[in-house]
């Protein structure tokens, strides 16, 4: 009940609260550059060095005539203006060249995806920065299949605004940075840490509870949604089933995939005694195929006792017969 009211507080703010657009102040010439920032670059009596640039997601750029990329990131327009004449003069393309920097435009984000369990996953870019849950309600709001935690997603390159560029304009990256922000945290505003600031280059991705998968002898096979994973038990799996078919093995088993490969493990599991609550439930995780077998013996038992009631119902029709008309 209490997750359907997080889930209902998140849809009816998607309909109604407007994100507003975000109010920045323009850059200043001490601000540090970042990925997707736009630079103007002037070469005196250089055209084809001369125009926009945009930061690419490692902090670098790339001029004309250039053979090594410059690291952008992390400095200011003149520190970069400084670096560019450095490679110049390294490459021995200009002997004393005059590099400006200018125009530091920060109206376009580099681009957020929200994606996974929510309403409409979607791709904008924004102008400065927004909050993790202004970027959810951007998708729609969450969606009701949405697990209990949402995964923001971040590129770091090597040099990010932090640290200065080493002198190999190496342009590494470091691995991506994954912060894990629980859905409840988020909406009860409770941890203000929660709502996370987003730049941009962000993936923020909402898994959804996972699924398991009952096929065979029960009667209504299909996929069931994790909703609580203490719930999901073989037991409980075939009740919402609506229960077992008449000719089902007292034996079953679960396919379980391997962690990363494609291979699945099969495990039987004693099926009657569950039932029969003789033995612990057997949980399922996300994925799971349980399979129930059909009672091959008992199927031919049955098939045998029809065959055999045929018989003797008509044996008994003859001798009714038989006693009326002789």
């Amino acid at each position: 009940m209490r997750r359907f009211g997080l889930f209902l507080f998140l849809q009816v703010a998607a309909l109604c609260a407007q994100v507003p657009a975000e109010q920045t102040a323009s850059p200043l010439p001490t601000d540090k550059i970042r990925s997707y920032d736009l630079v103007t670059i002037s070469v005196l009596e250089q055209p084809l060095l001369t125009g926009p640039v945009r930061v690419d997601t490692q902090g670098m750029i790339r001029l004309p005539m250039l053979a090594h990329k410059i690291q952008a990131a992390g400095l200011t327009v003149v520190e970069l203006g400084n670096a560019i004449a450095e490679e110049l003069k390294t490459e021995e393309i200009l002997v004393d060249p005059y590099v400006t920097v200018t125009g530091l435009d920060r109206r376009l984000s580099a681009p957020i995806t929200v994606l996974g369990a929510v309403r409409t996953p979607v791709e904008f870019q924004v102008p400065g920065t927004i909050t993790l849950l202004e970027a959810i309600l951007r998708a729609g709001g969450i969606a009701p299949e949405a697990g209990t935690e949402i995964l923001v997603t971040r590129a770091q390159p090597k040099n990010s605004g932090n640290t200065a560029p080493d002198a190999a304009g190496d342009n590494e990256t470091h691995p991506a940075l994954v912060q894990r922000v629980r859905i409840k945290s988020l909406l009860d505003g409770m941890d203000p840490g929660a709502n996370l600031i987003l730049v941009g280059g962000e993936e923020v991705r909402v898994p959804d509870t996972g699924k398991f998968f009952v096929f065979g002898n029960v009667k209504m096979p299909g996929s069931q949604q994790i909703q609580d994973p203490a719930d999901s038990t073989v037991f409980r799996a075939i009740a919402y089933c609506q229960g077992l078919a008449p000719n089902a093995s007292s034996r079953a088993y679960i396919f379980r995939r391997e962690a990363g490969t494609s291979a699945r493990n099969e495990i039987p599991i004693d099926l009657k005694n569950i039932m029969a609550r003789k033995v612990p439930d057997v949980p399922l995780t996300a994925n799971d195929i349980l399979y129930i077998p059909d009672n091959i013996k008992r199927r031919d038992t049955l098939a045998v006792l029809k065959t055999v009631g045929g018989l003797a119902l008509v044996l008994a029709s003859a001798l009714i017969y038989v006693g009326i008309y002789h």
